[in-house]
């Protein structure tokens, strides 16, 4: 018989009952014990009349493709996420589109994910392991991990069958431009405000999201300050405004809180598309926003500046993430070793 149970943080009543050897857990989306308790009942028959094929059952409709939709339809306000999560899926929905979330296991992720690199390995016959990037597989691997969180709110399923799953190999892309690519790209720009946000990028650092929610509260321009907030790590930081930053920064209009905005004083959301006219005119292939990003690190390092201080420009919680750049710095580390050991 099915017994009841509440889970923390959550106001409903849950079922489990175990049936065939097998434990089933779900939510009867009632805070409502006596309702609560009729829902457990009738999901309990219901599996009991499939197990034995009995007619008239109810059959829950929790295919992953159907309830993928609904996914999709949450987060239809951010058509950037909506494009590569459709991409990742065209690769897991022939494999787990028709199958039941609930019947969806780890084992049965780890396989997809074991699939996946098998087919980039075949892909790459020449390639060592730890030479290939399998950056776009740990992302199908995070979308479905974040889907599936997705169907424990609504009380779909109680586990994540995608936790757990160990990242492969990512190979890093520190694309990087020389003086002349990043004056060709900023002239590349058909209108200032992709003109100004590629060259505020260049000139701190900062990722996408947190150039387009920048606010002029975070602008001190008075001590040259600049305060980027809600980073990707949840940790503020600061980035000493440059006379050529401290010029492009005065000479953008406030139209809304927020320093990049359109011309109707709403914030903007992206500027991928003007960004790649950009690249386009430039002549710059294979060219992305976040690469902007590598482009300040590497001329801060090839500049002299410490893997350290670079670091905390960028925000980076670990120096494994700095490191990345210790090759462009061949000179400086051989005259850190010669002023030890060439000393008379």
């Amino acid at each position: 018989m099915a017994s009841l149970y509440k889970r923390t943080n959550s106001d409903h009543w849950w079922y489990q009952f175990r049936l065939d050897g097998k434990q089933h857990r779900g939510s009867t989306k009632t805070a409502d014990k006596k309702l609560a308790e009729k829902v457990a009942a009738a999901v309990e028959a219901d599996y009991i009349r499939q197990r034995f094929d009995i007619p008239g059952v109810i059959k829950n409709n929790h295919s992953l493709s159907t309830v993928y939709k609904e996914y999709l339809k949450n987060i239809a306000n951010n058509k950037e996420t909506i494009g590569y999560k459709i991409d990742a899926s065209n690769h897991f929905l022939p494999v787990f589109g028709n199958k039941n979330i609930e019947n969806i296991t780890f084992d049965d992720i780890k396989n997809y994910q074991l699939k996946r690199k098998l087919e980039y390995l075949e892909k790459y016959p020449a390639k060592r392991e730890s030479e290939i990037n399998f950056r776009w597989i740990n992302l199908e691997i995070a979308i479905l991990k974040n889907f599936f969180n997705y169907c424990i709110g609504k009380g779909f399923i109680e586990k994540n069958p995608a936790s757990g799953i160990k990242k492969l190999n990512e190979l890093s892309r520190l694309k990087t431009l020389s003086d002349d690519d990043i004056q060709k790209l900023i002239a590349g720009a058909t209108n200032k405000l992709t003109r100004d946000l590629i060259t505020f990028l260049i000139y701190t650092g900062c990722r996408k999201g947190e150039a387009l929610n920048l606010k002029w509260d975070d602008v001190d321009l008075q001590n040259d300050i600049i305060a980027i907030k809600g980073t990707k790590t949840k940790y503020d930081r600061y980035i000493p405004a440059s006379k050529p930053l401290k010029e492009l920064l005065t000479n953008i209009d406030k139209k809304s809180e927020h320093v990049f905005c359109d011309k109707t004083g709403k914030k903007l959301t992206d500027f991928k598309k003007s960004f790649h006219t950009a690249c386009k005119n430039a002549g710059l292939k294979d060219l992305r926003i976040h690469d902007l990003r590598h482009v300040f690190a590497s001329k801060m390092v090839m500049n002299g500046t410490s893997l350290y201080i670079t670091g905390e420009l960028l925000g980076h919680r670990t120096t494994q993430m700095t490191k990345r750049y210790s090759h462009l710095v061949p000179e400086t580390l051989k005259k850190a070793v010669d002023d030890v050991w060439n000393k008379k």
